[in-house]
């Protein structure tokens, strides 16, 4: 498995298993307003994975898709499969050409800019990180028990107690 692998997995991994913590949480819970950043435990999921689609389009130099409407538990852990699977195809063939380091233009920034493929890719995983924090935070201000860490060790570990799953990156 090489550090690509490990970074996408952790990332889809650690807000999978955040979000499946919330499947039986009530739209109140989901919708409680914190004093931090995106403010809900369902906002902050929203932007997590609208996040990954955008910057997946934005990397394959596609038109960026519109928002899709659902925000139940179960559609975003569906547009989550979907955005992990995506970030990973794009991302690949960059590692496979070793091209992290090519400049690509970001036309929806104001002023466009240039920006690295790896600097992006990378942008999209560490964001997720920091609003999982948030969420973890969140999570436990409303009672939720057995919140993970969310390091990338105990995914790992994850996947030698599942047997079948050690070579999959995002699922």
């Amino acid at each position: 498995m090489d550090l690509l692998d490990r970074l996408l997995g952790h990332d889809a991994w650690t807000t999978r298993q955040l979000l499946l913590l919330c499947r039986g949480m009530s739209d109140a819970h989901l919708d409680t307003e914190f004093d931090i950043n995106k403010h809900t435990v369902r906002a902050t999921f929203l932007h997590i994975i609208w996040n990954m689609e955008a910057w997946s389009d934005e990397i394959a130099g596609r038109a960026i898709r519109p928002k899709p409407d659902g925000r139940s538990v179960d559609a975003m852990l569906a547009r989550l499969e979907r955005a992990a699977h995506d970030l990973e195809a794009v991302a690949r063939p960059i590692a496979a050409r070793n091209g992290w380091d090519e400049r690509w233009r970001d036309n929806p920034d104001d002023p466009n800019s240039e920006k690295t493929y790896g600097g992006a890719v990378l942008h999209v995983i560490t964001h997720s990180m920091h609003h999982r924090a948030q969420l973890i935070s969140m999570l436990k201000k409303l009672g939720v028990k057995d919140v993970p860490e969310g390091d990338v060790l105990s995914w790992e570990q994850s996947l030698k107690t599942s047997e079948g799953t050690a070579g999959s990156t995002s699922t």
